[in-house]
């Protein structure tokens, strides 16, 4: 069964920082398999906190979107981040 990262942001304080994170990031979760499915664009926030992006990732399994947030490769691009933004990250499991 499909897995799914969810990233809502929050807040952006640094949109340099951002675009550096996500240069690095890119690679690493190609590595894993992984699918950008969305990666910013128009967004409408219906309920909940008011979100200026949202980035949905496909893997081909849960474990496999595990092993992709757990790697070097990728926890380098994601310190990349602190303290630059507010988001909420969730790995979830889907078809």
């Amino acid at each position: 069964m499909k897995a799914y990262w969810v990233c809502i942001y929050e807040k952006i304080n640094n949109k340099e920082k951002l675009k550096e994170y996500a240069i690095k990031a890119k690679p690493a979760v190609e590595k894993f398999s992984g699918k950008f499915l969305v990666r910013g664009g128009k967004n409408r926030t219906n309920d909940g906190i008011d979100s200026p992006r949202t980035i949905v990732v496909e893997f081909p399994d849960y474990n496999t979107a595990l092993e992709c947030y757990d790697s070097a490769e990728y926890q380098e691009a994601h310190n990349i981040l602190e303290g630059h933004v507010k988001r909420h990250h969730q790995i979830v499991e889907g078809n």
